[in-house]
């Protein structure tokens, strides 16, 4: 199976996206209240209809950039927050984005790709964050499916991919996942 724009695209038109939530989640909600630099020039992968990237405008973070291979979600995502940038949405494949950044926000999209991706997400993790910058998001500890996304993951495997270009500063069950992820969700927050 290819995990192309059309496999994306007929997520969203056949309305099988079980990974949004509908909302912001709440883990990332918690984390973004603390944040006090509005500055922060953010980037959200595969970020889909992008709640989040929503929330933090909201709330005053006007760098906030959201990448994606589906155009649809990114129309999505104009079409419900018309304030949004349209020079911040970008419609390109994550692995050939040449911009950096202080802080990338990990929703489900790590567990979206192909597992023989992951060691080429971590460097390409490393190379579009600014020295010092965060990856912070959640990342599924739980066997999921072996043939199509979501796949799952564990910590002991997270910690072996990023343990050499980042410092593991949290990797922790989340204590406010929703409660159909209860158990399932690891908090993260890797440094460059």
């Amino acid at each position: 199976m290819i995990f192309d724009e059309q496999f994306w695209d007929n997520k969203y038109i056949t309305n099988k996206t079980g990974w949004d939530l509908g909302q912001v989640s709440p883990p990332l909600k918690a984390y973004f209240d603390q944040l006090t630099n509005k500055d922060l020039k953010i980037l959200i992968p595969g970020g889909g209809n992008s709640h989040e990237a929503e929330y933090l405008l909201e709330n005053g973070f006007t760098n906030v950039y959201v990448i994606d291979i589906s155009k649809l979600a990114l129309t999505n995502l104009k079409n419900r927050v018309p304030g949004f940038p349209s020079s911040n949405l970008i419609h390109q494949n994550f692995f050939e984005l040449n911009q950096t950044f202080d802080l990338v926000i990990e929703q489900t999209f790590f567990c979206a790709l192909n597992p023989n991706l992951r060691e080429e997400y971590v460097s390409k993790m490393h190379s579009v964050l600014n020295d010092n910058g965060k990856l912070v998001g959640l990342l599924f500890d739980a066997k999921l499916n072996e043939d199509h996304p979501p796949f799952g993951g564990s910590k002991k495997e997270y910690t072996s991919l990023f343990r050499n270009l980042f410092t593991i500063e949290v990797l922790e069950e989340c204590y406010n996942s929703i409660e159909n992820r209860k158990g399932m969700e690891l908090f993260c927050k890797f440094v460059k």
